[in-house]
C-alpha cells in the first residue's frame, strides 16, 4: 500500500550527530515538526531553530515552500532566520577585521535565500551595509596599501550581500544616498580596482538606472562614457559584459526631450538621446568594441551577444524620430536637400537668374524630378510625408548622393534614359526600401529580453545604417535589371529584394564588405533557384492518386513522430529553476519510464552530462493521473506575481501539466526545439493531437521524403488524373499457364 500523500520521508542533520531519518507529515504546522527535531536531539529553545535544504542553496524551508520538500530529501536543523540574520547583524560590526570578514562572507551566501533576506532588512540591514559603504569603511582604508587583497575581499563581499539583498525587490531603489552612489560610481571610475568590486559596482548601477529615472539622472552625473571605455579594453569578458549593460542602461533610459549640451564638459545626463549618439561616435565606442570584444580572441558568451543586441537594437532606435517625422513641404531647409540631390545628379546651376522665366524653371524641375524618380513629378516633397520612414529616406538618399557619388550619378542617368516603363524609379525605390530596412533591423522596437542576434557588420561603420542603404539601394538596381521589370513589377522586385536580404543576413558577415560580396552571389536567378529547390521539397501534387497516397501515408509518419517524441522523453531533459544571471542556476530532470507510464524526475545540484539514472530521480508521476498540459500564461508559474515579468520569449517556453484536482508540475523549456518535444510527447501520452510547430515541420519532411522514395520510378512519367480503364475480359482464358 503507497504512503500517505502527506507524508515525506527525509533525513535531517545536526552538527556532530548522527542523520536522523523521519517522516514528515505535511498537514502538522512546520514549528511542531521543529519543536520534534529539537526534542531527538534534547535541544531546547525550538523557536530559535529552523529547517534547511543541505543542497548548496541552503534555503530556509518555510510554510509557503515546505511542499517542495521531496521524498530522500536531506535537510539540516540550524538557527532560525531572524536568529542568524540578527547574528551576522552584529558580526559584521565587529572591530576586528578577520571576524568582519568572515561574517560578510557568510552575509553574502545567505542572503541569497528570501527568507533570510526579509529578516535582515527588518533589521534596518541594508542601511548598514550602504553605511560601510559611504565611509568607505575608512578605518581600513588607512591599511589598504599594506592589506590590499583583504580589503578588496571585504568590500566584494559587502556589495555581493547587497546585490543579493535588492535582487529580491523588497526594498526600493528610490532609497539611496547621493554619497552611496558616488562612492559605488568611484569603484567604478578607479582605473585600478579588485575585479570582484567592480563587476559588483557595474551590476548596481546598472540596476539603479532600470529601477529609477530619479537615480539614472544621479548615476549619469557621476558615470561617463570616457571613464566607462577602459573597462571594455580589459581581458576579461564579464567586466566588458557589465560595462555594456551599464551602457545599455544608460542609453535606454536617456531623456528624449531635447537638452543643449556643453561641447567642452560633455556628460550622458545633459544630453538629449540623439546628442547622447554623437558622444558614442565621439569616443570611439564601436570601433572599441569591434577591436575588444567582437574581434577578440576568446569567443562571445551568450550574455555577452545579447547585450551588444540590445546596444545594436538602441542605436537603431535613435533613427526613430527621422522615420516618424514628416516633410514639411514648406520647410526651404528640408526643400534644398531634395535641390542638392538634383544638382548632384544632373550638375546644373540653380541660380535662378540664369534660368530663364518661371515656367520653364518649373518644366525643368519637373522633368528632372521624373528622371530621379519621384512619385510626385511637381512636389517631390509630398513624397516624404508617410511615415514611416518619413526623413529618413531623404537622410539616406542625400548620405548616398554625397558619400557615393559615382553610384549615385551612375543609377540616375542609367535609369533616366531607358524607357519610361523600365526606369527603376531611384525616388520611390529609395522610400520603400528604407522603410523596408526599418522593418527589418526593427526600429523603434524595445530590445527583447532573451535575443543574442547581434550582427558584427553595423559594428563595423560609424555611419552603418547608411551604409547598409547605398549597399541595398544598389542591389535593388540590379535586380531590377536581373527581371528585366517594369513600373507594374514593383512590388515583386521589393520582394526579391528583401529575400536577398534576409537571406544574407542570416549568414551574419562580418563586415559591410562582406555583406555585399555575398549580395552579388545571391542573384535573382540564385533566388529563383533556391526557390525552385525550397518547392521541390515542398511539392504537393495535386492529382487524386498524389492526394490519395499522401492520406494513405499520412498517419503512419504520424506515428514515427508521436514515437521519436516519446523516445526523446524516455531520454530526459535537464530543465532550469532560476533564469537570474547574478544567481546560480539550480537544476531538475525530468524523464519518461521506457514503458510509458511513469514520469520519473528530481532536483539536481548542476547540469548533468548525459542521461540521468532512474534511481537518482525520487519523484514519480503516473501518466494515468495526468489529465492536461497548458501552456503560455495558462501556467500557473506564469501567473505568479513578477513571473519572469512575463515576457513574450519565456511565455513561449513555459508549460505544465495538471494532475490530481489542483497539482501541477511546471516547466520552462530551455529552448523552443524542447518546448515542441516535450509539449508534443505529453499530449501523445494523453491522446490528444500533436500541434507544435515543429511537428509540422517534421510531417513536411518526413511525408515528402516517403512521397518521393515511392514515386522514384515514375520520375518523367505523367500521372494520369484518373485511373486508367479496366479491359474487357477475354473470350477464353487458354493462355493461362498451369503451373501443375
Amino acid at each position: 500500500m503507497p504512503p500517505p500523500a502527506d507524508i515525506v520521508k527525509v533525513a535531517i542533520e545536526w552538527p556532530d550527530a548522527f542523520p536522523k531519518l523521519m517522516e514528515i507529515d505535511q498537514k502538522k504546522p512546520l514549528s511542531a515538526i521543529i519543536k520534534e527535531v529539537c526534542e531527538g536531539w534534547s535541544l531546547g529553545s525550538h523557536e530559535h531553530f529552523a529547517l534547511q535544504l543541505a543542497d548548496g542553496t541552503r534555503y530556509y524551508i518555510t510554510e509557503k515552500n515546505r511542499n517542495d520538500i521531496k521524498n530522500g530529501s536531506i535537510l539540516r536543523l540550524t538557527t532560525s532566520p531572524s536568529l542568524s540574520a540578527s547574528q551576522l547583524h552584529e558580526r559584521i560590526q565587529s572591530s576586528s577585521m578577520d571576524a568582519k570578514l568572515e561574517a560578510l562572507k557568510d552575509l553574502a551566501s545567505a542572503s541569497r535565500d528570501i527568507t533570510f533576506a526579509q529578516e535582515f532588512i527588518n533589521l534596518d540591514g541594508i542601511s548598514l551595509l550602504t553605511q560601510m559603504v559611504e565611509s568607505g569603511t575608512e578605518r581600513y582604508q588607512k591599511l589598504q596599501k599594506i592589506m590590499k587583497p583583504c580589503f578588496g575581499d571585504l568590500l566584494s563581499f559587502t556589495l555581493t550581500a547587497f546585490v543579493e539583498l535588492m535582487d529580491h525587490g523588497i526594498v526600493s531603489w528610490d532609497t539611496f544616498s547621493v554619497a552611496f552612489i558616488k562612492k559605488i560610481a568611484s569603484y567604478v571610475n578607479k582605473s585600478a580596482m579588485d575585479a570582484a568590486v567592480l563587476q559588483r559596482s557595474l551590476a548596481i548601477l546598472e540596476s539603479m538606472v532600470l529601477n529609477s529615472q530619479d537615480l539614472y539622472q544621479k548615476v549619469a552625473q557621476e558615470i561617463t562614457i570616457g571613464q566607462l571605455i577602459p573597462h571594455l579594453q580589459c581581458a576579461d569578458q564579464d567586466i566588458q559584459t557589465y560595462t555594456v549593460a551599464v551602457i545599455n542602461a544608460l542609453f535606454l533610459k536617456a531623456p528624449e526631450e531635447k537638452r543643449q549640451c556643453d561641447e567642452h564638459n560633455v556628460d550622458i545626463l545633459s544630453c538629449p538621446l540623439t546628442e547622447m549618439a554623437h558622444i558614442l561616435a565621439q569616443k570611439q565606442l564601436r570601433s572599441i568594441i569591434l577591436s575588444n570584444i567582437i574581434r577578440s580572441n576568446q569567443p562571445i558568451n551568450d550574455e555577452m551577444a545579447h547585450q551588444l543586441y540590445v546596444l545594436q537594437v538602441l542605436t537603431f532606435n535613435l533613427l526613430e524620430d527621422r522615420m516618424m517625422t514628416k516633410m514639411d513641404p514648406q520647410d526651404q531647409a528640408q526643400r534644398d536637400i531634395i535641390f542638392e540631390l538634383r544638382r548632384i545628379a544632373f550638375d546644373v546651376e540653380c541660380d535662378s537668374n540664369n534660368s530663364g522665366s518661371i515656367e520653364k524653371r518649373k518644366s525643368m524641375y519637373t522633368r528632372d524630378y521624373k528622371k530621379l524618380g519621384f512619385i510626385n513629378h511637381v512636389n517631390p516633397a509630398v513624397d516624404f510625408t508617410q511615415i514611416p520612414p518619413g526623413m529618413l529616406a531623404l537622410d539616406n538618399m542625400l548620405y548616398f548622393a554625397k558619400h557615393h557619388q559615382d553610384a549615385y550619378i551612375r543609377m540616375v542617368l542609367e535609369n533616366s534614359s531607358r524607357e519610361d516603363k523600365h526606369e527603376c524609379p531611384f525616388g520611390r525605390s529609395s522610400i520603400e526600401l528604407t522603410k523596408m530596412l526599418c522593418e527589418i533591423l526593427r526600429v523603434g522596437e524595445l530590445p527583447s529580453e532573451n535575443c543574442h542576434d547581434f550582427h558584427p557588420m553595423f559594428f563595423t561603420h560609424d555611419r552603418s545604417f547608411e551604409e547598409f542603404f547605398c549597399i541595398c539601394i544598389q542591389l535593388l538596381n540590379k535586380t531590377w535589371k536581373e527581371m528585366r521589370a517594369t513600373s507594374e513589377d514593383f512590388n515583386k522586385v521589393m520582394q526579391v529584394v528583401r529575400e536577398q536580404i534576409m537571406r544574407t543576413l542570416t549568414h551574419k558577415p562580418n563586415s559591410l564588405d562582406q555583406f555585399k560580396s555575398r549580395l552579388q552571389n545571391m542573384s535573382y536567378t540564385e533566388i529563383l533557384k533556391i526557390r525552385q529547390s525550397e518547392r521541390m521539397n515542398q511539392e504537393d501534387f495535386q492529382s487524386r492518386p498524389i492526394v490519395e497516397l499522401r492520406e494513405k501515408i499520412q498517419p503512419e509518419i504520424m506515428e514515427l513522430i508521436k514515437q521519436q517524441r516519446l523516445n526523446r522523453l524516455c531520454e530526459g531533459t535537464c530543465f532550469k529553476k532560476t533564469n537570474n544571471r547574478r544567481k546560480p542556476d539550480k537544476y531538475w530532470y525530468c524523464r519518461l519510464s521506457p514503458n510509458h507510464k511513469v514520469l520519473h524526475y528530481g532536483d539536481l545540484e548542476e547540469s548533468p552530462q548525459g542521461e540521468v539514472p532512474f534511481d537518482s530521480l525520487q519523484d514519480k508521476l503516473p501518466v494515468v493521473e495526468m489529465k492536461a498540459v497548458v501552456t503560455g500564461k495558462d501556467c500557473p508559474h506564469m501567473k505568479e506575481k513578477g513571473a519572469l515579468k512575463q515576457s513574450k520569449e519565456w511565455l513561449e517556453l513555459a508549460f505544465s501539466v495538471l494532475y490530481e484536482s489542483d497539482e501541477y508540475l511546471n516547466f520552462m523549456a530551455p529552448d523552443k526545439h524542447e518546448y515542441c518535444v516535450w509539449t508534443d510527447g505529453l499530449n501523445a501520452l494523453l491522446g490528444k493531437e500533436m500541434t507544435s510547430e515543429y511537428t509540422k515541420a517534421d510531417m513536411d519532411t518526413l511525408l515528402s521524403m516517403e512521397m518521393k522514395l515511392r514515386l522514384l520510378d515514375l520520375e518523367n512519367i505523367q500521372i494520369p488524373e484518373a485511373p486508367p480503364p479496366i479491359p474487357k475480359e477475354p473470350s477464353n482464358y487458354d493462355f493461362v499457364y498451369d503451373c501443375n
